[in-house]
């Protein structure tokens, strides 16, 4: 099933965004273009991500596109199984299934989710900056090793989104992680400025605060607070109801996170979802942060039947597709409902995701093994 659905999906997007990296990096590095220049042809669509990103991308200037979509499957699901390796391996075991079956099982499930077949199918790199922020935050904050927050930072470095798991680490009053996410990020920035000058003064005054580089925000794979009231009848004041409600969300992000602090998996699954929430734009391959969420929630099987069905039900309506029925579908009342399932959905899982108990706290030992 989770292969026919990607399958499926491969049809409609075609690893649009492999070839807008790949367009990108080829003029970048082989012609010698301005990369923020660059757009795909026939399309607005071109580079968005801070100029560190493009260094690590630059093997694509010498790779063949095929090579380079496959290498991006590969590290999505690879990325994935680890993913649910770390969250919910020792749930697994604990419910006495050994073996890798059962893990399996729960990997094509992870596959089938919707933002995962996006992710796949787009060539996007969602689930790479993912792992790379839980391995940090699960055996690195979560074990207060030295390194701690090298992921982070270096995750923010690739794609701002990260970074707010900073502001965790900030409210959690973590300082060496703090400050060790601080450097990480800016050190290979300014890495960057220095091998790139030209596009980094392009980016950090120009690219980054072009909204038009990144699409409309009221298309309906916008799935952000902005996204929703973007689609509302708010034309005239819009940008203050946002930032009204992203404050009332960050708000109460941060007591709920305060209060449980040494949660650290549950702190992932919370700042996961605030970064959905709170990002102007979140395309629909971009809820992969949603997923420790929707992992801790399903975990409450035998303990929390409320919590469970939350997950389940966000699990099943998030990968059925049903959003995209209001792309030209029923108008409001329906819309304000259909057209932003996955905004309530980030919404309710803000609220009541599972944080200090059992089953949310850290991974257990056995998990701390990178299989």
């Amino acid at each position: 099933m989770a292969v026919a659905l990607i399958v499926v999906s491969g049809l409609r997007n075609e690893f649009f965004d492999s070839k807008v990296y790949y367009g990108a990096v080829q003029y970048w590095f082989r012609d010698g273009g301005m990369v923020y220049d660059w757009l795909r042809p026939g399309t607005p669509y071109g580079f968005t991500y801070p100029p560190f990103a493009g260094l690590v991308m630059a093997p694509m200037a010498w790779l063949p596109l095929p090579l380079v979509v496959t290498f991006a499957t590969i590290g999505t699901v690879v990325t994935v199984a680890l993913l649910v390796h770390w969250l919910a391996g020792s749930y697994l075991r604990g419910r006495g299934w050994t073996g890798w079956f059962p893990l399996a099982v729960a990997v094509c499930f992870a596959l089938a989710f919707e933002p995962v077949r996006e992710t796949i199918t787009f060539g996007q790199v969602n689930t790479l900056l993912l792992a790379v922020v839980a391995f940090d935050m699960l055996f690195g904050v979560g074990t207060d090793r030295k390194w701690a927050g090298i992921g982070i930072g270096l995750a923010t470095a690739i794609k701002l989104t990260p970074g707010v798991f900073i502001i965790y680490l900030l409210v959690t009053r973590r300082w060496r992680a703090l400050f060790t996410s601080i450097g990480a990020a800016t050190a290979v920035t300014l890495l960057a400025g220095a091998i790139f000058p030209d596009q980094s003064r392009v980016f950090w005054t120009s690219a980054l605060w072009d909204t038009n580089r990144v699409g409309v925000l009221s298309f309906l794979s916008n799935q952000s607070l902005r996204g929703a009231l973007a689609r509302g009848p708010f034309d005239t004041v819009e940008s203050t109801l946002w930032l009204l409600c992203a404050l009332a969300v960050l708000g109460f992000w941060a007591w709920r996170v305060a209060r449980t602090p040494a949660d650290v998996a549950g702190g992932l699954a919370l700042t996961g979802v605030l970064g959905c929430l709170l990002s102007p734009v979140t395309w629909i391959h971009h809820c992969v942060w949603l997923i420790p969420a929707l992992i801790l929630c399903l975990k409450l099987f035998d303990t929390d039947r409320p919590r469970f069905w939350l997950g389940a039900s966000a699990y099943v309506l998030m990968t059925s597709h049903a959003t995209w029925l209001w792309e030209t579908g029923p108008r409001p009342p329906l819309a304000v409902f259909g057209s932003n399932l996955y905004v309530w959905f980030s919404l309710a899982l803000l609220i009541w995701t599972p944080l200090g108990t059992r089953r949310s706290s850290a991974v257990h030992e056995t998990d701390k093994i990178i299989a």
